[in-house]
């Protein structure tokens, strides 16, 4: 019962923690459901950057023989926090620890990419486009920020992988100063490489203006970012993964159901046009 509890609580915590996210769009999660080495990257990836601080702990590692490893592969390459592959994906650091070291606890990632799902993208969308959106800023903890996710406590752990970025951001809003009245201006934002801003100001004249917001990456290493686009696809379609297990064998049952309901309408139709052909 209290595994049930769990289960529904991780699902509904996102939901306290949506005003401090942003509206920026989201890109569409790349499809990694049938790619098995893409998966099985993934996994390898999930173990030895986030399992560090986040769990899976409705996860057992066996499950992972779904997606083409084996129990000696398992032990050899991805059981570092546990000592069978029975157990559970879970992590040493406790709820105080967590609290202590980041603000928060980090979340349990167990069902990230289906509590994640909302109006502007699925649960794989969100942590895709999160995952791709960190930029230095030297003013946070840190030394990290994301678009997705503003002031979020997590810092970029892939950072190595992904190579040096820099952003630019375009804010056009309306300006308000007292006593005086209401302007608009375009506010471009710079963030190099060390995460250091340098801020450009410029009023506007009044006309037909609304509210936006643009950003734009410029990355200085082309083959290591575009090695981490892959990268990151593979992640997100383990979390995928890892929130419904059984999904792709469903999906197969569900064809098989489809095609015997079809068959079955069929000689159940025929039958009763037997049946009733003598009757008048």
């Amino acid at each position: 019962m209290k595994k049930y509890l769990f289960a529904l609580l991780l699902v509904l915590a996102p939901a306290f923690v949506i005003a401090s996210e942003s509206a920026y769009p989201l890109d569409k999660a790349p499809y990694r459901a049938n790619d098995i080495a893409a998966l099985q990257n993934g996994a390898k990836l999930f173990v030895n950057y986030c399992l560090n601080c986040h769990s899976a702990s409705l996860m057992r590692y066996n499950r992972l023989k779904d997606i083409g490893l084996t129990d000696e592969q398992i032990k050899s390459n991805l059981l570092f926090s546990a000592d069978k592959v029975g157990e559970t994906m879970k992590v040493a650091m406790t709820v105080a620890d967590g609290k202590k070291w980041f603000g928060a606890p980090p979340p349990d990632l167990s069902v990230i990419t289906r509590a994640k799902s909302s109006a502007a993208g699925s649960g794989s969308d969100y942590v895709y486009t999160y995952l791709r959106s960190y930029y230095r800023d030297a003013s946070r903890p840190t030394g990290w920020n994301n678009l997705v996710l503003q002031n979020s406590a997590m810092p970029h752990v892939f950072w190595e992988k992904q190579g040096p970025r820099e952003l630019v951001t375009t804010l056009v809003h309306e300006h308000e100063q007292e006593g005086k009245p209401k302007t608009w201006e375009k506010v471009i934002t710079r963030y190099d490489t060390n995460g250091v801003a340098l801020v450009k100001k410029e009023a506007l004249a009044e006309g037909n203006l609304h509210s936006s917001f643009s950003a734009e990456f410029t990355s200085l290493d082309k083959s290591a970012d575009a090695q981490y686009q892959r990268d990151v696809a593979d992640l997100v379609g383990f979390l995928s993964y890892v929130s419904d297990p059984t999904a792709s064998i469903r999906k197969r049952l569900g064809v098989w159901v489809l095609l015997f309901l079809g068959l079955f309408g069929v000689c159940a139709w025929w039958l009763n046009s037997v049946y009733w052909r003598e009757v008048k």
